[in-house]
């Protein structure tokens, strides 16, 4: 039996990941902001177990994560969270950089280093569910693609470091998907929201299982999901 950390269990494309973990008889421990999602969590995805760490504020990661049990092994940490907010350079203020910055790519590298040792023992993995954003810009899109094209950095440089220790690191680049944060992009473009065009969710999260199943002696190492 396999445990995986996973954050963004709460819906679309790392709720259906989550989902599948458990159905197939794997441990899950789930990231929630705070301990009202965490009480949600649970219920929506009975027999995970929770942790509570919000990854808006990584600096604080360390001092919430000090004083709950984690998890004695660990095979996988899943990034799945993240948030959006378009806008031009000129329109965008300092507050939505800073957020975003935050949730998609420093929390995620201060969980990764806070969780090392345990995929350490473990010759475990990390994965990271980044975005066509994180491989193209477009107008409109900066501070994200910003944390996005920063993610990559990240799990290149983790995958140099932690070479030695055998942890194997993965990043996906899905376009764009159907799922709540991509209904919410569409209001932020002013456009209706429609399927059509988008990647089915359930894909994507077999595109992740695939990539954590890979059997050792080989890795994914970016793997980009698109549309057909």
């Amino acid at each position: 039996m396999a445990v995986h950390l996973l954050t963004g269990a709460g819906s679309g494309i790392g709720a259906l990941v989550a989902k599948r973990l458990l159905a197939r008889g794997d441990e899950l421990v789930l990231l929630a902001r705070d301990a009202g999602r965490a009480r949600a969590l649970a219920e929506q995805l009975p027999g995970a177990q929770t942790l509570v760490g919000d990854l808006s504020e990584p600096g604080r990661l360390s001092w919430a994560l000090s004083h709950q049990s984690l998890p004695a092994r660990l095979d996988s940490l899943v990034h799945v969270a993240g948030i959006v907010d378009l806008g031009a350079v000129a329109d965008t203020p300092v507050n939505l950089w800073e957020s975003q910055l935050a949730v998609n790519l420093v929390g995620p590298a201060e969980l990764t280093r806070l969780l090392l040792p345990q995929l350490r023992l473990t010759r475990g993995q990390v994965l990271f569910v980044n975005s066509g954003a994180g491989l193209r810009t477009s107008a409109g899109w900066s501070a994200y693609a910003a944390s996005k094209h920063g993610l990559r950095a990240l799990a290149d440089g983790l995958r140099a470091e932690e070479a030695e220790h055998g942890i194997r690191v993965g990043t996906i680049y899905p376009s764009r998907t159907a799922t709540p944060m991509q209904e919410r992009v569409f209001q932020q473009e002013g456009r209706e929201y429609t399927t059509a065009g988008l990647i089915d969710p359930h894909v994507a999260a077999t595109t992740i299982l695939a990539m954590l199943d890979l059997p050792r002696g080989a890795q994914l190492t970016d793997v980009t999901l698109r549309a057909e």
